[in-house]
């Protein structure tokens, strides 16, 4: 995986943890919280580069900005009050809650996957309209994937303080929900912009800038191409693992109890490196049952015939 995903999960903790450091308990449950969500987070920062490639590096930006202001919107206008109220009034919703996310993850990914398959009509499928119209389709489209993204996140930070003060819970998902919209869409506007960065370096530095700029220059297209699979990935694993979870908790224990011996056994084999491995084999676990799930909804969708066709 990316080191620099995986140091802006080490952030979101560390900006929770810090934005309530007034508050002892909060500081730590804000930190809990965040961490269980990071797999959510790796794909929101994976996910939304897309949603501003290809339009003119002026308007990059301020897409990000609005992105940014929606998920934010999203988390501490939407997500938050309605998970206090679920927590409130039906605790026991928030496992089905989270596994309809996981699926919905999941078919997802299996729908990238599947277009990937079959050929389509690159124009048919373009979005229509003047360059604003574009933009704010391609904005809004990136607000609503954030909103289930979002709605993961809270739910996930929800479950980890169920056991504290409403209003602890309420200040823990504000910790979580802004420090992760910093770190998540500060990280977008650094990727975004690298190759801006890397062209006025090979235009205007010397020695080892212009180098660097060349570098940038190049490495951009197939790091952002990389990135979109990275987001596919994490959109399987979470979500498979989201759902293999909460088939535990409803006494479901497989596939659950044999992607957990089979990570078990493969971090025992591989020494130092045991507690890496293990989890990169749960997760490998998780996504396969991730894509099993997202075929299957994705095969109902596009293949079994409809009524009336």
């Amino acid at each position: 995986m990316a080191s620099g995903l995986f140091a802006l999960i080490d952030d979101v903790a560390a900006i929770a943890k810090v934005a309530a450091a007034s508050l002892d308990d909060t500081a730590a449950a804000a930190a809990k919280a965040g961490a269980k969500a990071a797999g959510v987070v790796i794909d929101d920062a994976a996910v939304t580069p897309r949603y501003v490639t290809g339009f003119s590096p002026a308007r990059e930006l301020p897409m990000v900005g609005k992105i940014a202001l929606g998920s934010l919107r999203n988390k501490l206008i939407i997500l938050l009050p309605a998970a206090l109220l679920l927590s409130w009034l039906a605790p026991w919703a928030i496992t089905p809650l989270l596994m309809a996310g996981g699926a919905y993850l999941c078919f997802e990914a299996a729908e990238k996957l599947w277009e990937l398959l079959t050929p389509h009509d690159e124009a048919a499928a373009a979005v229509a309209g003047t360059p604003t119209e574009i933009e704010n389709a391609m904005v809004t489209g990136a607000i609503r994937t954030d909103l289930i993204l979002s709605g993961e996140i809270m739910a996930i930070a929800l479950a980890s303080v169920a056991d504290v003060p409403i209003f602890e819970q309420a200040a823990v998902l504000a910790v979580v929900g802004l420090g992760i919209t910093v770190a998540v869409y500060g990280a977008v506007a650094l990727i975004v912009k690298a190759d801006d960065v890397g062209l006025h370096l090979a235009k205007s530095g010397s020695g080892v800038l212009r180098g660097v700029g060349r570098l940038l220059v190049a490495g951009m297209p197939p790091f952002l191409i990389f990135l979109s699979g990275l987001g596919t990935a994490a959109m399987l694993w979470v979500g498979g693992g989201i759902v293999v979870h909460g088939l535990e908790e409803y006494g479901v224990h497989e596939p659950g109890h044999s992607l957990h011996g089979f990570a078990a056994a493969a971090g025992a084999a591989t020494g130092a490196a045991g507690g890496a491995v293990e989890w990169l084999a749960y997760a490998a676990g998780s996504g396969l049952v991730g894509l099993a799930l997202g075929a299957v909804i994705v095969a109902a969708l596009h293949l079994v015939p409809r009524r009336g066709h």
